[in-house]
């Protein structure tokens, strides 16, 4: 029997609802995946544990998630609450504090599932996006002087280091190798931010010669916008900064159909901490308890999750599931077209699950 700790937080808006049905979809998985068990302790931290406690979660919170296998997350937001608190206060909290380093983001069309872009198939849009995910333009240097003062100062510094820089390329290098195509494109600002993304494209220069059997190039990060919707099928992994692939994985995101199927793995590469894993969509309060949220995004994350823990047979079977339902196209969310409810994509997937002959 293969018995895991995952800490589940759903935080805010939608998230309390993916990751819902998130975890009735692992229980599901249980029941068809001999000597599985995920044993899930869920915290009540977001936005409104801030409205009680003044802090985004307990004080004790990082400690209290150390000795889990996995951090399955549902979304950090409010409308009520300054998106600098929520975001820093909760998800940035433990993406730093557990130094998760690579945020992995998978983009490809699923069956079923149509691309805005005319014509784009699956084999013309099957990405991996990585992005560094603890330092760079969100490391939280900087402040502001002369509050509300005509000549205010409010600085933002992008802080970049060797270390950071040289083990996502790496990272993604890895990544690369193990794919088909082994092709990897660096993404900077390197003509306009002369310093920090030319160290970016110094090194990535550096770290390739030990990747003969990589092809690697470089793309300045609006031109790699363009790339992405009018030549998707050069792209394979990207790797760039916080703020760049950030940015980039929603537009990948909006490519493969909508941004609610989209995951992510927030990982510790080499294991001294919990790795966090959550859809990208954000607590989307537009469509909160309208039960129409799409729960795919929360789906494809314990893919991902069951992957990073081991459980590559498991992980398959849920991603069949999750396909399974897709290509029929039936049971969707409106966010792909469809009239289907939460709840019943839900239960589309735990049946495919346990209807399966796989």
């Amino acid at each position: 029997m293969a018995e895991y700790r995952i800490a589940a937080i759903p935080g805010d808006g939608i998230g309390a609802e993916v990751v819902a049905a998130g975890l009735e979809v692992f229980r599901a998985l249980e029941e068809r995946q001999d000597g599985l068990k995920l044993n899930v302790e869920s915290f009540p931290w977001g936005s409104d544990y801030y409205r009680q406690h003044g802090r985004m979660m307990a004080e004790d919170g990082l400690e209290r998630l150390r000795g889990f296998d996995a951090i399955y997350f549902g979304s950090a937001g409010d409308p009520g609450v300054p998106d600098h608190v929520t975001l820093w206060g909760l998800r940035l909290a433990i993406c730093q504090g557990f130094d998760q380093y690579a945020n992995v983001r998978p983009a490809r069309l699923l069956p079923g599932i149509r691309s805005p872009l005319e014509g784009c198939g699956p084999d013309k849009l099957d990405w991996v996006i990585v992005r560094e995910n603890t330092e760079g333009e969100y490391s939280g240097a900087g402040g502001r002087v002369h509050r509300s003062q005509p000549h205010e100062v409010g600085l933002d510094v992008s802080v970049f280091t060797r270390t950071g820089v040289t083990r996502i390329l790496r990272f993604a290098f890895e990544l690369a190798r193990q794919r088909p195509r082994k092709k990897l494109t660096l993404v900077t600002k390197s003509n306009a931010q002369r310093h920090a993304m030319v160290m970016w494209d110094d090194i990535h220069a550096e770290v390739k010669g030990d990747y003969g059997d990589v092809d690697s190039d470089k793309e300045l990060v609006d031109a790699m916008t363009t790339r992405m919707v009018l030549k998707p099928q050069t792209i394979d992994v990207v790797v760039a900064t916080n703020l760049h692939a950030d940015i980039l994985s929603d537009l990948a995101a909006a490519l493969t159909g909508s941004i609610g199927i989209a995951p992510t793995a927030n990982l510790n590469p080499e294991g001294r901490f919990p790795s966090m894993f959550e859809p990208i969509h954000g607590s989307a309060f537009d469509i909160t308890g309208k039960g129409i949220a799409n729960p795919i995004g929360s789906f494809w994350t314990g893919v991902l999750m069951l992957e990073h823990l081991g459980e590559a047979g498991a992980a398959a079977r849920l991603m069949a599931a999750i396909e399974r339902v897709t290509r029929v196209g039936d049971v969707l969310t409106p966010d792909l077209g469809g009239n289907a409810t939460t709840e019943e994509v839900t239960d589309a997937v735990c049946q495919s699950l346990l209807g399966a002959n796989d």
